[in-house]
């Protein structure tokens, strides 16, 4: 499948308060990496090289008031003023989902932890470097550990943690996030983000028969949900079988608004079809 299609499913699927990841690997059980590791400074480095010298000037202080604010409330303020400041004003994403997590981990709340940990896995699911994929991993898993610290029975931050293990590279072992995962799938089928992050574990694995099905699940429950449809068709280009790939491009290109991805799959279907 075309480079430019995922593209552009990525930014409909993902849309973000700053630019979206390149391309976007989905998928059931990670495939082995070079283990693969990058920090925040490093990542907060890059980032700096990429503002304007006024704007180098105002995080400085921004950055000051965070060492002098010995009070919670004080440092908390300012986290959420360098998360603002990395999406609206630098438009870059690491550094505002960094300190976004560090204000929900001083907040201590189920909703600002889940949050965070949300706005990492998001861009977990859209990222093609394995060293930050194992970044945005790391620092969702902290957050949902919290988050289930305090709510233990919340099904969505056990299948979000599942996803870090998946899709992230923490683990020799991803099995570790799928069995969680399945276990919910087996108590509660109708869980749809479950069967989901199942789905997308398939694929990513290359198990497309598996993920077909977990696919098929979703879209029946909710036919109108692109991001199934898409990988669904997917996956069934992934097999060779160009009928149902048409079919759900198809579907696809009837639910997608986005004018660059209704050219790229009228593309694909036409290219299908020869």
């Amino acid at each position: 499948m075309g480079g430019a299609l995922v593209l552009c499913f990525a930014l409909f699927f993902f849309g973000k308060t700053v630019p979206p990841k390149k391309d976007a690997p989905s998928a059931e059980s990670a495939q082995p990496h070079e283990h693969q590791t990058v920090t925040f400074e490093t990542l907060l480095e890059q980032a700096k090289k990429q503002i304007s010298p006024e704007q180098s000037i105002r995080l400085a202080k921004l950055e000051n008031a965070v060492v002098r604010g010995d009070i919670k409330d004080q440092q908390l303020h300012v986290y959420h003023q360098l998360a603002r400041f990395w999406a609206d004003s630098a438009h870059i994403f690491e550094p505002y989902a960094y300190y976004t997590g560090e204000a929900a981990k001083l907040e201590n709340s189920e909703k600002s932890l889940t949050f965070a940990a949300h706005l990492f896995l998001r861009n977990l699911e859209t990222e093609e470097q394995p060293a930050i994929q194992n970044w945005l991993a790391g620092n969702a898993k902290v957050l949902f550990e919290k988050a289930l610290a305090i709510n233990p029975a919340n099904d969505s931050s056990k299948i979000g943690l599942g996803a870090c293990y998946i899709f992230g590279h923490i683990s020799e072992n991803p099995m570790e996030g799928i069995l969680p995962i399945r276990e919910i799938v087996q108590k509660n089928p109708d869980n749809l983000y479950a069967q989901m992050v199942l789905g997308l574990g398939g694929r990513k694995s290359g198990q497309y028969d598996k993920a077909i099905e977990r696919f098929k699940i979703v879209v029946e429950k909710q036919p109108d949900n692109l991001e199934a449809v898409f990988n669904l068709a997917e996956c069934y280009d992934m097999t060779g079988d160009k009928a149902n790939a048409i079919k759900w491009y198809s579907t696809a290109k009837e639910l997608v608004k986005l004018p660059e991805a209704q050219k790229e799959l009228d593309k694909r279907i036409t290219e299908l079809r020869k």
